[in-house]
């Protein structure tokens, strides 16, 4: 199949099913940017539950979430892509969701995907989360100005998933670090 059909296919998935289309697209780029952390941090041999468990977390959570995220803004806001409009929008999804996905992301990875007690997730919490949020706060206003501004309803989980795949890598990476930090 030629890239154009694939796209047109995967188009008019996204027309007649978009949540499942949604759902599907972040479960894949969140399990491709899991593979790429595992090869960024040198592990050897693909950590297949790992990887399951974060294309899980994709479809299961990320995909919807944002899908519905997107459509209560819109309907909050008419719609309308003024500036002073994205701006609100904006501030609204950095309040609220951006807190919410990092610390659901940390309580998921560390509970369900690395199996630690939840003492111990707590303790990582407490300790990470405030330079995670704080980092994706110089990151993400960018990307939803552009999201909001620029990309049609029916496209911004998707333009948020791709850009979600290197974030992804960089939350991998971290936690990693902060795993190694505490096995010396």
């Amino acid at each position: 199949m030629a890239k154009k059909e694939l796209l047109n296919q995967y188009l008019l998935q996204l027309q007649d099913h978009p949540l499942r289309t949604k759902a599907i697209t972040a479960g894949v780029l969140s399990g491709i940017s899991d593979l790429v952390s595992q090869k960024l941090t040198g592990i050897q041999k693909i950590q297949l539950r790992r990887l399951v468990l974060k294309v899980l977390f994709g479809v299961l959570y990320l995909g919807p979430f944002g899908h519905f995220l997107y459509i209560v803004l819109d309907k909050i806001f008419k719609g309308k892509r003024d500036s002073k409009t994205v701006a609100k929008k904006v501030v609204l999804e950095q309040l609220t969701s951006s807190p919410w996905n990092n610390l659901l992301f940390m309580v998921y990875y560390g509970l369900v995907i690395e199996g630690r007690p939840w003492m111990h997730v707590k303790t990582k919490i407490k300790k990470d989360y405030p330079s995670v949020q704080l980092t994706a706060w110089t990151f993400w206003p960018v990307v939803g100005w552009v999201n909001h501004q620029y990309v049609p309803l029916q496209f911004r989980v998707i333009f948020h998933s791709f850009i979600a795949f290197g974030w992804g890598i960089f939350l991998n990476l971290r936690a990693r670090s902060m795993a190694l930090t505490k096995a010396k």
